[in-house]
């Protein structure tokens, strides 16, 4: 069964499961979805937790007998298995089939993953844990969704936080959930019941906001100017290899070229999509970049992130940042102004 991370609480009130998947890209919600499980655990006696993680060499048989094993010093025990962004393979599938074969009301097992993709959600193991299990997706929270997810942080602390303050603090966090929990607990801590003013979170916050050069890719794409130097900004603010974030835009840029020369050719957006290895989440902002872009203007970026290339290269670039910024601007929106390379004297 599905269940997502700000649905959790409420399921563990119903019952306790003997499986729970916790899988996903948002460390602070794994983190915190397997915090609530073990705290609800052990109001019912689940007092001991065993903690395994799968590298290589793992001996799948040491899970299988310490589920079946009882514990020394508890009569309920907890077993947290993190596959460390891997899957299991042929040997831990095998594995899970059998401990569900063997169910243990005496035991829960926590699984903690990577994203679930769809081959994963298919798999056997998979499906068979989950029927009697609940799996819990932790997705990155964007948008409305992080608004939502701080107005329930804040009403589980009682803190009375005005709207701008709560604004002004997820743009400072902004991709980083931890960041802004523990910024939550300590305006908790010094205001208690105090109305909490955008002038107070100022007063104490450092601009924490994480993004990499993925999150680049997926503004360049989407028109975002705006969010594309924002992130760009702390991109350089936390010292990224400026040839790291070259190959973001052109792996970007080449993709678009190709695309728009296979629909100019007269082939299908779908086989271009497949041909190119465009996944169904990433379909639609490649799709708003190429009505936004024509093949000319791909191909003026790309002689412009040519020149860039042989002018960083040549030690002639003064601020790489400020032409990578010129770069991603000109994806976004059109900038008819020459790329801001300089010779050094």
């Amino acid at each position: 069964m599905r269940c997502y991370a700000n649905q959790l609480p409420s399921e563990l009130k119903k019952g306790l499961k003997p499986f729970y998947l916790v899988f996903g890209e948002e460390p602070f919600q794994e983190a915190q979805c397997v915090q609530q499980i073990r705290a609800i655990a052990k109001e019912q006696g689940f007092d001991e937790v065993i903690k395994f993680t799968l590298m290589q060499g793992f001996d799948w048989q040491e899970i299988i007998a310490q589920y079946q094993s009882m514990s020394l010093f508890s009569a309920r025990t907890i077993i947290e298995l993190d596959l460390n962004q891997q899957k299991p393979g042929i040997i831990g599938s095998n594995t899970f089939k059998k401990i569900i074969e063997l169910i243990n009301p005496d035991t829960i097992l926590i699984i903690k993953g990577a994203k679930a993709s769809q081959d994963v959600q298919r798999s056997a193991w998979f499906k068979a844990l989950d029927k009697h299990g609940l799996f819990v997706p932790c997705y990155p929270l964007t948008g409305t969704h992080v608004k939502r997810w701080l107005d329930e942080q804040c009403q589980r602390l009682s803190l009375n936080m005005q709207n701008e303050a709560k604004l002004s603090l997820i743009s400072a966090t902004e991709g980083n959930l931890l960041a802004c929990f523990q910024e939550l607990e300590k305006l908790s801590l010094l205001h208690a019941n105090a109305l909490i003013t955008q002038q107070l979170v100022m007063q104490g916050l450092l601009n924490q906001a994480k993004f990499d050069i993925f999150d680049l890719s997926d503004a360049l794409l989407n028109g975002q100017a705006k969010q594309a130097i924002k992130v760009l900004n702390k991109l350089a603010s936390d010292n990224t290899e400026v040839v790291s974030i070259l190959w973001a835009i052109t792996k970007e840029l080449n993709t678009l070229i190709d695309v728009q020369i296979g629909l100019l050719n007269g082939e299908p957006i779908a086989n271009l999509f497949k041909q190119k290895a465009i996944w169904k989440n990433q379909q639609a902002p490649v799709q708003s970049a190429i009505n936004r872009l024509s093949i000319h203007t791909l191909e003026q970026i790309s002689s412009e992130l040519a020149i860039f290339d042989a002018s960083y290269k040549q030690g002639n670039l003064i601020a790489p940042y400020q032409a990578l910024a010129h770069i991603c601007i000109k994806f976004c929106q059109p900038l008819n102004i020459s790329l801001p390379c300089h010779p050094v004297n």
